[in-house]
C-alpha cells in the first residue's frame, strides 16, 4: 500500500476520475432519453439501475484486464473474406473483438438516435406518448445494458492505458459513477424539460455512434473535437433558453 503515499497516484486518480465522468456523459444522456419513455414512477429506478449496471460492468471488466486487452487481437479478417489484396485498404478491414463491439454498439446508437429524431421531426409526438405506454421496464433496461457494455469497454481501455494500479482504476470508476448517480436526475430533468436540448442530445448520440463505428475501422476522431463541439452547442442552447425566458418575462410584464 506504499503507492498510496505517492502524489503521482493521486494525480492519476483525479485525472482518471474526471475523464471517466466526461466519458460517462454520453451514457447519462442515453439513459435519460430511454428512461423518459417509462411511466414517471419508474424513470428514477431505471436511471439508477442503468448506472449501477454500468458500474458493475466497468469493475468486472477491470478485473478481467487480460481478457479486455486480448480483445485488441485480430478476430475477423474481412479483407481475406472478400479477397481484398490492397494493403492500404486491407489494414482497416481486420477487426478485433473490441472493434466488433464498438461497431455493433455504434450502429445501435445510430439506429436509436435516428429513430428518435425521425419521430420528433415528423411530428409523431402523440404517437410517442401512446407508444410509451407499451414500453416495458425490462426492454428499456436491456437497451441501456447494451450501450453500457460499449461505453464501459471504452472507459476501461482508457483506464488501463492511463494507470497501472488496478486499485486506482476501480476507485476512479466507482467515484465517477457515484457522481453520475447524484447528477443523473438533474441532467435527465433538464434534457427532458427542454425539447430543443433533447434534440441536441439525440444529435450528440448520433455523433458518438458515428465516432464509435469509425473507431472500429481504425478511423480515430479525436474525442477533444467531439466534446468541444458538444460543449459549444450546449452553451449556445443555454443562451437561447435564457434569452427566451427573459423575452417571456418581458411579455408578461407588458400584458
Amino acid at each position: 500500500m506504499e503507492w498510496l503515499a505517492d502524489p503521482q497516484v493521486w494525480i492519476s486518480f483525479l485525472t482518471l476520475t474526471v475523464l471517466e465522468i466526461v466519458l460517462g456523459i454520453d451514457n447519462i444522456v442515453f439513459i435519460s432519453i430511454q428512461s423518459a419513455k417509462l411511466p414517471a414512477e419508474q424513470q428514477k429506478k431505471a436511471r439508477q439501475l442503468g448506472l449501477l449496471l454500468a458500474l458493475v460492468l466497468r469493475v468486472a471488466l477491470l478485473f478481467s484486464i487480460k481478457w479486455v486487452m486480448g480483445l485488441t487481437a485480430p478476430l475477423v479478417n474481412f479483407a481475406a473474406i472478400f479477397g481484398i489484396d490492397n494493403p492500404s485498404v486491407a489494414q482497416y478491414l481486420v477487426l478485433s473483438g473490441r472493434d466488433l463491439i464498438l461497431f455493433i454498439g455504434g450502429l445501435f446508437l445510430i439506429y436509436k438516435s435516428t429513430t428518435e429524431i425521425h419521430h420528433r421531426v415528423e411530428g409523431h409526438a402523440e404517437a410517442n406518448k401512446t407508444g410509451a405506454k407499451v414500453v416495458t421496464f425490462s426492454s428499456v433496461i436491456i437497451q441501456i445494458l447494451i450501450l453500457d457494455l460499449v461505453f464501459s469497454l471504452d472507459s476501461v481501455i482508457t483506464a488501463v492505458g492511463m494507470v497501472d494500479q488496478i486499485g486506482v482504476m476501480i476507485a476512479a470508476v466507482i467515484t465517477a459513477v457515484v457522481i453520475m448517480l447524484l447528477s443523473a436526475e438533474s441532467i435527465s430533468n433538464f434534457v427532458n424539460n427542454h425539447p430543443s436540448v433533447k434534440m441536441l442530445a439525440l444529435a450528440f448520440l448520433l455523433l458518438i455512434g458515428v465516432s464509435l463505428t469509425a473507431e472500429a475501422f481504425d478511423q480515430h476522431i479525436p474525442k477533444g473535437y467531439i466534446y468541444f463541439a458538444m460543449a459549444f452547442s450546449v452553451l449556445v442552447e443555454y443562451l437561447n433558453i435564457r434569452s427566451a425566458k427573459k423575452a417571456q418575462k418581458h411579455q408578461e410584464k407588458i400584458s
